[in-house]
């Protein structure tokens, strides 16, 4: 009998976006779109990011809600997004420095701490 080993310590690499981040769509059919992320999947390599990447789903009606079909955001490959220079608005790298004993993510392009 072989038993499979995991290890769920490993979740991938560390993401350069966090919810909340402004992100500008830099590849496929919504190129060119900014929008919030909304949520950060890290072992898919994941995010979605508000009204980029719609896609129609079917609802059953409820007793709260009426049913039909809505449009919700579905997640996008991290990337195909890059993160909003906080300064200027457009797209920029990040690096990572240690900052009176926290670690920050400070703009290429700017120079400018992201909050």
């Amino acid at each position: 009998m072989s038993t499979k080993q995991t290890n769920s310590g490993n979740r991938g690499p560390k993401p350069f976006l966090k919810k909340g981040d402004t992100v500008i769509v830099i590849a496929g059919a919504d190129k060119g779109k900014r929008g919030s992320v909304m949520e950060v999947f890290r072992d898919k390599q994941r995010v979605i990011v508000e009204d980029v990447n719609l896609v129609k789903k079917h609802r059953k009606p409820t007793q709260n809600d009426p049913g039909g079909i809505v449009e919700i955001p579905a997640p996008i490959h991290i990337s195909n997004v890059m993160l909003a220079d906080p300064k200027s608005g457009e797209p920029t790298r990040i690096s990572r420095q240690n900052i009176d004993g926290r670690n920050v993510r400070i703009s290429k392009k700017s120079g400018e701490i992201i909050k």
